[in-house]
């Protein structure tokens, strides 16, 4: 079933798109980047088990440009998931984020808990409860990977960059997929993110506020899933799991063979992991 792309208007005027696809209870899917959330598809398939609402973060895919490029922060993109919420008539919505996109999810769990029914966070960006990734973290969790035919290019660019000496994240692309063939480097291209304006303003000073967020999670009651790839350098498992002990009673999930794309690298055991959860 072909996707229907719909639009609605955030509270400061800007015009939000997003597309629907699938059967069942709806499930809002916030993409990272910020980048067009088509990236994510169907999610290996999830479309099966639940009606996927895959929004399109302001001033990505089709989602206009909006008039004041600081309310591309995300603290401030907190009122737009409200609003997709409310205009989709819904007193109560799960939620399902990717990458940077869970620390809007974060965020809106924090700051709207009554509104959340489930919450999967997915390879997600930490920023927002501020748990730290090191160095050492991503190289030990790179070193795993040394019988690849890609790891001495891609491990040099690491080992530049955590030096401070380069910066080609481009280089260590291949870190990010349980596979790096033909179909990872398509997917890959794809999701890139186009806008560099609303990259930048993503995390700017005052975007994420740890310990408040923290806080509020700690009280946060409704079923949480942390899923991660068995090798996401970009998410790596240990600092995910940090992240699941902030929650009452969140489950961890680690997806065997996996990087930062789970529903990409094994699609079967990533909708069996992600339906069980959603129900």
């Amino acid at each position: 079933m072909a996707a229907m792309t719909s639009f609605f208007t955030a509270p400061d005027g800007t015009r939000l798109a997003y597309r629907v696809t699938g059967e069942g209870e709806p499930l809002i899917c916030l993409p990272g980047g910020p980048a067009d959330s088509r990236y994510l598809g169907d999610l290996g398939g999830l479309s099966a088990h639940r009606r996927l609402v895959l929004l399109d973060l302001r001033g990505t895919g089709r989602s206009a440009f909006p008039d004041n490029a600081a309310s591309y922060r995300c603290d401030r993109q907190v009122a737009d998931v409200e609003a997709l919420r409310d205009h989709l008539g819904l007193a109560r919505v799960d939620v399902l984020a990717h990458s940077a996109g869970a620390n809007l999810a974060m965020q809106y769990a924090a700051r709207h808990p009554g509104r959340v029914g489930r919450l999967a966070l997915v390879g997600p960006g930490l920023r927002a409860v501020g748990v730290e990734i090191d160095g050492r973290m991503r190289r030990a969790l790179a070193l795993r990977r040394k019988g690849e035919p890609w790891f001495p290019a891609a491990f040099a660019a690491l080992e530049a960059i955590t030096e401070g000496t380069g910066s080609d994240w481009e280089a260590v692309a291949p870190f990010l997929w349980g596979r790096w063939d033909a179909a990872a480097r398509l997917h890959h291209a794809a999701g890139q993110p186009l806008n560099g304006e609303a990259v930048a303003h993503f995390g700017a000073e005052g975007a994420f506020e740890p310990e408040v967020t923290r806080a509020a999670l700690a009280r946060f009651e409704s079923p949480v899933l942390l899923l991660v790839g068995e090798f996401d350098l970009n998410s790596p498992p240990r600092a995910v799991a940090q992240c699941a002990e902030l929650f009452p009673g969140a489950a961890l999930v680690e997806q065997p063979g996996a990087g930062h794309h789970p529903w990409i690298d094994d699609p079967d055991r990533f909708v069996a992991t992600a339906s069980a959860f959603l129900g």
